[in-house]
């Protein structure tokens, strides 16, 4: 077996061990309220850049202004809990006007 296909069977193994311990220390392990709170703000945060950076960047460049564009119409009409479909074909729609009207 190559180093390679060694890596592979690693990050699996890996991967089933960390799955496995869940389960696993269900109410053995008492995690702290405060530490629950700091994981839950870390998820959003984590989601939060990764949607900036998909939002704002493109090759590694900013990606103009008419995606920006649509992830904030889709961010409003969210907000005002709109259909996700509608959510999702109204910032289509207008990041695709703005690219005809020729903004970025």
């Amino acid at each position: 077996m190559n180093a390679t296909g060694v890596m592979i069977l690693a990050l699996a193994l890996g991967t089933y061990a960390f799955r496995l311990v869940g389960p696993a220390l269900h109410g053995r392990v008492e995690i702290p309220a405060r530490v629950q709170e700091l994981a839950s703000a870390g998820a959003v945060v984590l989601l939060v850049a990764l949607l900036a950076t998909g939002a704002l960047t493109e090759n590694g460049g900013f990606a103009g202004w008419a995606r920006p564009a649509g992830v904030l119409t889709a961010v409003v009409l969210a907000w005002f809990r709109a259909p996700f479909a509608v959510v999702v074909l109204a910032a289509a729609t207008a990041t695709a006007l703005l690219r005809a009207a020729g903004v970025g």
